[in-house]
C-alpha cells in the first residue's frame, strides 16, 4: 500500500507505508461517521494489509470531537480481534484531551500500546 493522505480545512491525516504509520494533524471535528468514513477506511485499508506493528501517531492533533474519539475507539475495539497485529498508539501529555481520552483505549482494547509523552 502506498502513502497516503487525507486532508481538510484543518487537519492532516497520512499513512507511511515504510513506518506502518498514520499520523493524524491539526483539528479533527468532522460532523459525524458519514464524514470520517474516508479516514476509517484509511485505518481498514492499512490494518487489511496484516503488518506485525501498526502505528497512530496523534502527538499534533490539537482536537479531536466525540465522533471522532468514537472512530478511534471503534478501530480500537476491532483490532481486539486482529490477534497478530501491534496496535500503538502515540499521544501528547502537552495536548488535554490526550491523557484522558487515550487511556480509555487501553480498556476497550487491553493489548494495545498506548505512549505518552
Amino acid at each position: 500500500m502506498d502513502t497516503q493522505e487525507i486532508n481538510g480545512d484543518d487537519y492532516r491525516v497520512h499513512y507511511n507505508p515504510e513506518s506502518v504509520t498514520v499520523s493524524f494533524i491539526g483539528e479533527l471535528s468532522l460532523s459525524g461517521p458519514a464524514d470520517y468514513a474516508p479516514i476509517a477506511q484509511l485505518l481498514d485499508d492499512v490494518a487489511n494489509q496484516e503488518p506485525s506493528t501498526m502505528i497512530l501517531d496523534l502527538r499534533k492533533l490539537e482536537f479531536l470531537n466525540s465522533s471522532g474519539i468514537s472512530l478511534v475507539s471503534k478501530f480500537a475495539i476491532n483490532m481486539r480481534k486482529r490477534k497478530t497485529i501491534q496496535v500503538i498508539v502515540m499521544g501528547s501529555n502537552t495536548i488535554p484531551w490526550q491523557g484522558k481520552s487515550l487511556k480509555n483505549l487501553e480498556k476497550l482494547f487491553p493489548g494495545l500500546k498506548l505512549e505518552l509523552e
